[in-house]
């Protein structure tokens, strides 16, 4: 497996997401004298104030806004006067980052030739909302693509959909549960109180509709673009592989992030990577879900990331500590759903698993944890990674190609070539040392000198891998999505085998799951647009099933 992560690693030329910034043309949506005559010599006039005279430019483009406004007020089914608006309050925001305008700090005069435009704020009593933190960029002036960001997830309505970027790196992101710097997607409405124009900033995952004039709009928004932005701005797959190959060294990036403001009402969905991965293969699967209404309603979505060269067992139970600590901060008012990929699916698992009895510890040790005898450092490690609880505040799991019973290719000569590549932390070789003098084995056990990383934790003959299958699972409903990349086989062990070019269906398929899929694709069947579909239908019946 590891293998295989290098070579796409150093083979691959995609990126996930390259994104670059164009200048956007006004075009009417009917071709009548008045949009393109009147209309289009309005745009050019206020873009040859541009360079000029920015401020001038600003006062132009709210001429227009404003004229469009009153037009809407009359007739909010005005789509001309809407696609007017829209495109001249994009353009005030395109001036202000290009020429540098502060009309946050403090309003700005806007001269025109109808009479001066006051640009102000709206008053927001949210800390996180006030405009001077971040900069803005109209998400129209951006031409994006990648691997990850195939589809533009898009609601049409009234404002201008923006990309916020925050000026500043937050220092207390890890004990926020947030990304470092914001990048979030924002949609300014400009109202008029005669010449005074007011941005008001609405939240698009949290607001559907706005009233503008007495009139019920919904609100204009793009969930792709700041993805796409954070993905260009950040390239996590730069730490990907060195993630897998020298875990220690990453060790603060193990944890959990929100991607968007806490929302008490509505559900966490925690999503988990898998093997020499990291949260940015969830994109496609995040802006497939925003675009949907009634998961955007009701659902917001977090993540956990981790060096994945630890033994899952491990990344389980930093996972764990991470929820104790995130649970004092945002506690939840609503079961969180957890959805794993790849090994992320093998840490869900001990999610909902409970092994306080100490079967699982005797199933490796065949003694109880008091009678071994070991340092205290690696007596705190072992016992944390093989004496939990199920965790009371997951609802359901769902599991995307999950190799919860190993795949045949950690344990073959790809796998061991692999193992040999990642470079255990100094605090588990130490543990794994006095485990492995301790531990017992059958004779067809994988048998290793040290700790087992990752790659040895999917092999099938790992002796954890062996004992965690008889532990029973709590009450919580779960569902399986697996991958068939089309070359057939069956779905036990017998050749050839059923399989999505690294999980084979038997390691994927759980007894007891709630539901089942199969879909056409390799081993990153999460992005698969079937399994997308599957996703976002269990999150709906989860919703129900809460109600």
């Amino acid at each position: 497996m590891v293998v295989i992560a290098v070579t796409v690693a150093l083979t691959s030329c995609s990126h996930y997401a390259t994104i670059t910034e164009k200048r956007p043309l006004f075009r009417a949506i009917h071709e009548t004298v008045r949009a393109k005559d009147l209309l289009t010599q309005s745009f050019s006039l206020a873009m040859l104030h541009e360079k000029r005279d920015p401020a001038a430019a600003v006062g132009e483009y709210l001429a227009i806004a404003a004229a469009s406004s009153k037009q809407l007020t009359q007739n909010s089914g005005d789509a001309e006067a809407l696609n007017a608006y829209n495109y001249a309050v994009s353009r005030i925001f395109g001036v202000i980052k290009e020429a540098k305008l502060d009309p946050w700090t403090q309003p700005l005069l806007a001269p025109c030739e109808g009479g001066d435009f006051l640009l102000t704020q709206r008053v927001d009593a949210r800390k996180n909302w006030n405009p001077r933190l971040y900069d803005f960029t109209p998400s129209d002036q951006f031409d994006i693509k990648g691997t990850y960001v195939t589809e533009r997830s898009l609601r049409s309505g009234i404002g201008a959909p923006l990309v916020a970027v925050g000026r500043e790196i937050d220092k207390d992101a890890t004990a926020n549960f947030s990304i470092p710097r914001v990048y979030y997607s924002v949609t300014a409405v400009i109202r008029f109180e005669g010449r005074r124009a007011i941005v008001g900033f609405e939240d698009p995952l949290a607001t559907e509709r706005v009233n503008y004039g007495g009139k019920d709009f919904s609100l204009a928004a793009d969930f792709t673009v700041p993805l796409a932005v954070m993905l260009a701005s950040n390239d996590p797959s730069k730490l990907e592989l060195a993630r897998l190959l020298q875990p220690e060294k990453y060790a603060e990036t193990a944890r959990i992030a929100r991607l968007q403001p806490y929302d008490p009402d509505k559900t966490v969905v925690l999503i988990i990577h898998g093997l020499a991965d990291s949260q940015a293969t969830w994109v496609p699967m995040i802006n497939a879900l925003r675009g949907d209404a009634e998961i955007r309603r009701n659902y917001q979505f977090w993540f956990y990331s981790y060096p994945s060269g630890y033994p899952y067992p491990h990344s389980a139970a930093i996972l764990r500590r991470e929820l104790d600590a995130v649970q004092k901060r945002f506690p939840l008012r609503k079961k969180m759903v957890v959805m794993g990929h790849s090994m992320g699916g093998c840490i869900s698992r001990l999610l909902i698993t409970d092994t306080t009895d100490e079967k699982l510890w005797y199933s490796i040790f065949k003694k109880p944890s008091a009678q071994v005898k070991l340092s205290t450092e690696s007596r705190k490690l072992l016992s944390e990674a093989l004496i939990f609880k199920s965790r009371a505040e997951i609802g359901r799991v769902i599991f995307i190609a999950a190799p919860l019973r190993g795949s045949d290719l950690a344990s073959g000569w790809i796998g061991r070539l692999g193992s040999m590549l990642v470079r255990s932390p100094a605090t588990l070789l130490k543990v794994g040392g006095d485990a492995m003098k301790l531990a017992t084995f059958q004779s067809d056990d994988l048998r290793l000198d040290g700790i087992p990383n990752s790659v040895d934790t999917l092999a099938p003959n790992n002796r954890f891998v062996r004992a965690i299958q008889t532990m029973p699972l709590a009450k919580v409903p779960y569902h399986v999505i697996s991958g068939d990349r089309g070359k057939g086989g069956n779905p036990d062990k017998t050749a050839p085998v059923k399989s999505d070019g690294v999980v084979p269906y038997w390691s994927s398929h759980m007894d007891g799951a709630q539901s089942e899929l199969v879909v056409p694709s390799g081993h990153s069947a999460h992005q698969n647009p079937q399994a997308m579909l599957e996703v976002c239908r269990i999150l709906k019946l989860h919703q129900k099933s809460i109600r």
